[in-house]
């Protein structure tokens, strides 16, 4: 590594980012610690985990020319999740599941709906039409759909009152043991570089090595404490707005903590990397099926926190079935424009409206 790539380098972006975001963490302490009003400390928290988790992100992104892309994706989405995995463990602590549940579904609703919505709308008003005909994105679709899928089961057992029913906890176990079994089994080919991999675009570190891992190290214990409080201000600003646990969990939880650090998928869009760009995009919501939903049932079992299962309400499935559909249809119909990005943030509006009462 030349001596150049291995210099921190600190554009304005940069610059911005980190001053906003130690900003928002002491303004989110302040309002923590200093009895704020809960709208305004809930907003500020909330600011924060998003600037934390676009920090994780960046910092990943770093990393990426070190590692190779398929590697950078798997860090990229598994690492960016991490925000939301603090806010279900102190939501789970709080006894807000519900809110969990919804949050997991949301931040698959996000990724599929919101931020590849904005993406298509982004690259086909720039350049038109754009091709994504990837076979890691393909793949990754195929993966997606499958592992959505188990994790729905033990909601179908659920309600068409099997005999699995009467033992939902063991159930719900048993599939998060398989789907993180599943994620093993898969990372030999999401590290794997092939051919599409000299596409992807990169450029030379700006960030040495050590800086890359520290702003990580630091940005990701600055999200442990922040999401706590932002799960402490959780509860009563949903009640002075009130708003109902599902609907803060499947909008407001998922994208503070999870669709932020995606906006690097619209950033590869405008540039005309749509491939490149769907395949950063659909590895989130794997990794959320794979990785964190399963986690969290295992951590609720072992740590003794609120009981999570990996039973939803239909509505919640339905939506999240339909939304594993339209990704895989578009993936294969192997373009996409502008209209199908507004017809999908459509989409996703209406069905967040369908959550507002309840």
């Amino acid at each position: 590594m030349n001596a150049t790539a291995a210099t921190p380098t600190f554009i304005g972006s940069d610059k911005l980012m980190l001053g906003l975001c130690l900003a928002f963490v002491v303004l989110a302490g302040f309002a923590e610690y200093g009895g704020w009003n809960a709208v305004v400390a809930f907003v500020v928290s909330a600011g924060a985990v998003c600037l934390l988790a676009s920090l994780v992100g960046r910092s990943v992104e770093q990393l990426g020319d070190r590692f190779g892309p398929g590697a950078t994706g798997v860090l990229q989405s598994g690492l960016g999740n991490l925000p939301e995995l603090f806010i279900c463990i102190f939501a789970l602590k709080a006894g807000l599941v519900d809110v969990v549940r919804a949050a997991l579904v949301g931040s698959i609703l996000a990724n599929l709906l919101l931020v590849l919505g904005l993406a298509f709308v982004v690259g086909g008003l720039r350049h038109g039409t754009q091709q994504l005909g990837s076979e890691r994105a393909r793949t990754i679709v195929v993966l997606m759909l499958l592992s959505v899928s188990a994790m729905a089961i033990p909601s179908f057992t659920h309600w068409l009152h099997t005999p699995a029913d009467q033992h939902e906890d063991t159930f719900s176990v048993i599939v998060s043991v398989l789907l993180l079994a599943l994620f093993a089994l898969s990372l030999p080919f999401s590290l794997r570089r092939d051919h599409t991999d000299g596409d992807a675009p990169h450029e030379k570190p700006r960030w040495s090595l050590p800086l890359a891992i520290g702003l990580l190290a630091v940005a990701s214990v600055g999200a442990a404490f922040v999401s706590d409080w932002f799960v402490n201000a959780l509860q009563p600003a949903m009640d002075s707005l009130s708003i109902n646990e599902t609907f803060a969990g499947l909008v407001v939880v998922a994208i503070a903590g999870n669709a932020v650090e995606n906006v690097v998928g619209v950033q590869l869009a405008a540039k005309n990397q749509s491939p490149y760009a769907f395949s950063v995009i659909l590895n989130s919501p794997v990794q959320i099926a794979l990785v964190l939903a399963p986690a969290l049932v295992l951590i609720s079992q072992i740590f003794g926190l609120a009981s999570l299962t990996l039973v939803f309400s239909p509505l919640l499935v339905v939506v999240l079935m339909l939304a594993v559909m339209l990704g895989a249809f578009i993936a294969f119909d192997g373009e996409s424009t502008w209209l199908e990005g507004a017809s999908l943030i459509v989409l996703y509006a209406i069905i967040a409206t369908s959550f507002w009462w309840g």
